[in-house]
């Protein structure tokens, strides 16, 4: 793949005015950005726009609801997906980008966090043994079903994920894993989000519809 491949980071969010001025901020300078915005009522796709920011709006509710409305919207192009709570640091997507630009099919992040990031029990048990199982059904070298990651958008599409809620992630996984392509892992920093609370592991009822998705992906 060229070196001159253009790069899009699209941005899933819903409520996420506090944090994106410092998410865009720290975009890698050249990346276009598209942020979605996912049923929000705090006027971000307000700040989004003022900070340089393409914005789709998607108002089917849903993680992969956005990110799939992301990804239409975008043009040919390798895609990022980055969260917009400020809890990874998009000055490390080159890292992923640049494997996609050496040949592998799907770069991922493994959230390695530093202290003071509230990473729930249940969240990390959760997301421990759906990796296990993706190392032992479909051999991917994966230890986390994480938000960061690199791809070529017709790879993307290709792959045909159709779940538009929590599940996406896993999904697209588990498809890379049946279609045999090239997956690699590498750390990435995970931080404390910069603003507002988790949809998914900030709660307990957020980790159970996480759970069954994945199950209904796995299985």
């Amino acid at each position: 793949m060229s070196e001159a491949e253009p790069v899009t980071v699209v941005i899933p969010c819903r409520n996420e005015a506090g944090s994106l001025p410092g998410v865009l901020a720290a975009i890698p300078s050249g990346y276009q950005v598209l942020v979605v915005d996912n049923g929000s009522d705090d006027g971000t796709a307000s700040v989004a726009t003022a900070h340089g920011a393409q914005v789709v709006v998607e108002p089917t509710p849903g993680y992969g609801a956005a990110v799939t409305a992301g990804v239409d919207a975008s043009p040919p192009s390798i895609v990022c997906v980055l969260d917009g709570d400020g809890s990874m640091d998009p000055g490390e997507l080159p890292l992923l980008v640049d494997l996609v630009r050496n040949g592998v099919d799907l770069a991922v992040g493994r959230r390695r966090p530093v202290a003071g990031t509230r990473w729930p029990t249940h969240a990390r048990i959760g997301n421990a043994l759906v990796a296990a199982r993706l190392r032992r059904r479909f051999g991917l070298p994966v230890h986390d079903i994480g938000a960061m990651r690199a791809i070529d958008r017709q790879v993307l599409l290709g792959l045909g994920v159709e779940d538009r809620r929590s599940g996406y992630p896993l999904e697209l996984l588990v498809r890379a894993g049946r279609a045999g392509l090239h997956v690699e892992e590498r750390p990435v920093t995970y931080r404390p989000r910069t603003a507002g609370s988790s949809k998914v592991s900030g709660s307990m009822w957020g980790s159970a519809v996480a759970t069954w998705d994945f199950m209904k992906v796995i299985r």
